[in-house]
């Protein structure tokens, strides 16, 4: 065999395992992003809807509708993204990640804010006392941000894992925020079978998710692999 073809062969052989690597990393690193977003948005929440005492959970989740929506056709226009225009196709045509989050905010954000209206959910958001609150604005608009993020996060950890990973991973940050609303929320009642039972979901729900990321994290043969993609073409 001559050095090119030596090359060549080793290239080839080489090859599978770089081309895998990706997409391991983003297995992984897309359940972090929707781990960490999913956190986050619910401390957040948590505190604008209890330590403040906002009465319109409806309102802020058109405030994070509302967000995606524009964060996203600002970022189409600057051609930092790309999904489909809005046309009389897009009930068939192939839509995207993007153009997903995108259409699915702007088909939900009407029928919400008309009951939010209908219901006076929307009077109350707007005559809340704390609108002149600089923190409390700041919350609310970081609230709207993460709602971006979490749909977003959504999207990939099911599109690189799958959707029963997403809600494992979902399950496992309500157990964490449980454990954080036991120790500095305050509004925890202790009961022994509550408590054991919140123990054996999180340690299920860790196990899974040790064994999936595990069982994903690990190189393939070859010849499994291009049997799987013979299998799916």
């Amino acid at each position: 065999m001559t050095a090119g073809g030596q090359a060549e062969a080793e290239g080839a052989g080489g090859e599978p395992g770089a081309a895998r690597l990706p997409s391991r990393v983003a297995r992984l690193l897309s359940a972090l992003f929707y781990g960490t977003c999913s956190f986050l948005i619910v401390l957040v929440n948590k505190a604008l809807l209890t330590t403040y005492g906002f009465p319109s959970p409806i309102f802020l989740g058109i405030g994070q509708m509302a967000a995606t929506i524009m964060i996203l056709y600002v970022s189409k226009l600057n051609k930092i993204i790309h999904f489909p225009d809005f046309d009389k196709k897009i009930p068939v045509k192939e839509l995207g990640k993007y153009g997903v989050l995108f259409y699915n905010a702007c088909f939900m954000i009407i029928p919400t804010l008309i009951i939010s209206v209908s219901t006076g959910d929307l009077q109350q958001a707007t005559e809340f006392n704390q609108w002149k609150n600089v923190v409390f604005i700041l919350q609310f608009l970081l609230s709207c941000f993460l709602g971006f993020l979490l749909m977003y996060s959504t999207v990939l950890c099911s599109y690189y894992n799958s959707a029963l990973t997403t809600a494992v991973v979902g399950a496992i940050k309500n157990v964490s925020v449980a454990y954080i609303g036991i120790l500095i929320g305050g509004d925890y009642i202790f009961s022994l079978l509550n408590f054991v039972g919140l123990n054996i979901c999180m340690a299920g729900g860790l196990r899974y998710s040790f064994l999936t990321l595990s069982s994903q994290l690990k190189p393939k043969p070859v010849g499994e692999e291009n049997i799987c993609l013979d299998l799916k073409s």
